[in-house]
């Protein structure tokens, strides 16, 4: 071919990789509102930084049919690039070859760059968008992604992974996106599914369409997969740098200061009119946490899943920390089953790359009931108890009403290894509510009084004054200080700045146990 540049003698050969067939499913991709895998490793990356590993990979599939079509890079495109000036190794998987299912070549891709990202020790964003497993390929194919699997199980607690679900992704696809860290689903394409749709009883009788099945709105709100739902592509894009902004590059870094220019000393006077004094009436903790943390900026994570417990990143004094709190608003802020879970595998997040942790609580205690009973509360709250007793980064908590019994203990308490803990003067720490425990211990002398209602709430008062006074339990070394609700981010980012430094030694011991 004399004559012809290098570069035009590549665009040729990737001519002849790619069938016709293939560059029609391109057009009918864009139609849908999607881009492909290349437009959006580069929407998602700084410009003109991408470095692309194996991109003239094949798969190796005898099959007659696959071996007339041999697309470059068997379906997925991959390497590393800058996002906001920081090094991340990446992926795309492109539904346009072979609707983006996983063959043996385009799983060793993936665990080929996985791998150079743990030894680098960068963070892996992956875009999936794939419908499983390329059965044609048989074993090799499965064998693969078992290499996969195994790499990201190890990068995972070492370097941070965030999965874009930008497509539809099924079967081991979705239990490998389902290893991240944090996983973000696209609202009008984002679909997960274990099985194919194909062969669930309900979609096939017509009870329910795919999108109620493994749909963002259904993995936001029921199953807890996503942990936030984007509007488009490039709002996912955009949430995924949001997240990785509040996290270091690996678990033996620290996360970047960002200086907002938010005094660090700035008084939070609205506090003291968010709470109410009746300490059964609701109210939005959100907005609680948006006054002390820095620039009202506060990234829920969550939403929509068990939304009487809230998680988050936010910054204090430039810093990254962790937020966890009860919702008063939804059951009263009592934890469940699928609180105890979200909040403790937030926390773990949390503790692995370092970023301190930020309680507030106001909590009645774990929501009673058989449903919770026989679903397994018990287990599930212990997770979260573990997940602060294990974690070794700096624990804050600020009691800011009600913190009674074993959902007081659950929530990051002195005894369990916290590091500096508050209480609001309305703050309330005993083992159950005034009512409850009055109508225990002073049932017989409640039988017999001749002015029942009159009584109760005298020994109502005098059981708060005794046990419920923030006072009594900051007597007894379980709170710090009683601090005004104004003080609260003051006090906060005075306490957080000598623990950056803290180190905590643990016992030698190959893992914990924790109760899953």
């Amino acid at each position: 071919m004399s004559g012809v540049s290098p570069s035009e003698n590549l665009d040729n050969f990737r001519q002849l990789a790619d069938s016709p067939g293939d560059r029609i499913s391109v057009q009918n991709l864009r139609k849908s509102g999607r881009m492909t895998a290349r437009e959006r490793i580069h929407a998602l990356l700084d410009t003109e930084s991408f470095v692309e590993i194996d991109a003239f990979v094949q798969h190796r599939s005898g099959d007659h049919n696959l071996h007339l079509h041999r697309p470059l890079g068997d379906g997925v495109v991959a390497g590393h690039g800058m996002l906001d000036g920081r090094r991340i190794v990446c992926f795309a998987q492109d539904y346009s070859i072979f609707e983006g299912t996983m063959g043996e070549m385009h799983a060793k891709k993936i665990a080929k760059i996985a791998e150079f990202a743990e030894k680098s020790q960068l963070p892996i964003i992956g875009i999936w968008d794939g419908d499983g497993q390329r059965a044609y390929e048989g074993v090799p194919a499965l064998g693969a992604t078992g290499e996969l699997l195994d790499i990201l199980v190890a990068c995972s607690g070492r370097i941070p992974i965030i999965s874009l679900v930008l497509g539809t992704v099924s079967g081991v696809s979705a239990l490998a996106a389902g290893l991240s860290d944090f996983v973000i689903l696209g609202s009008e394409h984002g679909q997960m599914f274990m099985r194919s749709p194909y062969f669930i009883p309900e979609v096939i009788n017509g009870e329910i369409d795919e999108d109620t099945l493994g749909g963002a709105e259904s993995h936001a709100s029921r199953s807890g997969v996503a942990c936030l739902v984007a509007e488009d592509e490039h709002d996912a894009i955009n949430i995924a740098a949001e997240i990785l902004s509040y996290l270091p590059d690996h678990t033996l870094a620290e996360s970047f200061n960002v200086n907002s220019g938010d005094p660090w000393d700035r008084t939070c006077k609205k506090l003291e009119k968010i709470v109410p004094s009746d300490s059964n009436k609701p109210y939005d903790m959100s907005k609680v946490i948006k006054e002390v943390v820095d620039e009202d900026r506060f990234l829920e994570l969550f939403p929509s899943y068990a939304d009487n417990i809230l998680v988050g990143f936010a910054r204090l004094d430039g810093q990254s920390v962790g937020i966890v709190a009860n919702q008063p608003k939804v059951l009263a802020g009592c934890l469940d089953i699928d609180a105890s879970v979200k909040a403790a595998r937030f926390i773990r997040t949390c503790d692995v790359f370092n970023i301190p942790v930020i309680t507030f609580v106001d909590v009645p205690g774990f929501l009673p009931g058989t449903v919770q009973e026989w679903g397994g509360i018990i287990r599930h709250g212990a997770k979260m108890l573990y997940a602060y007793a294990e974690a070794t980064v700096p624990k804050l908590t600020v009691v800011t009403r009600k913190a009674y019994g074993g959902a007081y203990l659950a929530m990051s308490c002195k005894h369990l290894g916290s590091d500096y803990n508050v209480s609001w003067p309305t703050g309330e720490l005993a083992v159950m509510g005034a009512d409850g425990a009055v109508n225990i211990i002073h049932r017989r002398e409640l039988e017999q009084s001749d002015n029942r209602s009159e009584t109760h709430l005298e020994l109502v008062d005098e059981y708060r004054s005794k046990f419920g006074d923030p006072y009594v339990a900051a007597r007894n070394g379980w709170l710090d200080d009683v601090i005004e609700p104004a003080d609260t981010r003051k006090k906060l980012i005075q306490a957080l700045k000598p623990l950056r430094t803290k180190r905590e030694w643990v016992p030698p011991k190959k893992h914990g146990n924790i109760p899953l």
